[in-house]
């Protein structure tokens, strides 16, 4: 899997936070998909934190493993 931080364009995506996910802010990512890769970040950095971009392919791959 491979993973390219990215800065550009990312006010179009709409960011999605775990249901799993507390209300008092703990650690939690959120995701993004776009039409050719889905995007991760900090949910505690949202805005000011990297974006990592990474291939449909890579993400089914990885989300593979961890279930």
């Amino acid at each position: 899997m491979s993973a390219e931080q990215v800065t550009d364009n990312m006010g179009e995506l709409h960011w999605f936070k775990s249901s799993h996910s507390g209300s008092d802010g703990g650690d939690c990512v959120e995701v993004a998909t776009g039409p050719d890769a889905v995007y991760v970040r900090d949910s505690k950095a949202a805005g000011d934190g990297p974006i990592l971009r990474i291939g449909r392919d890579g993400w089914a791959a990885f989300t593979a493993l961890v279930r």
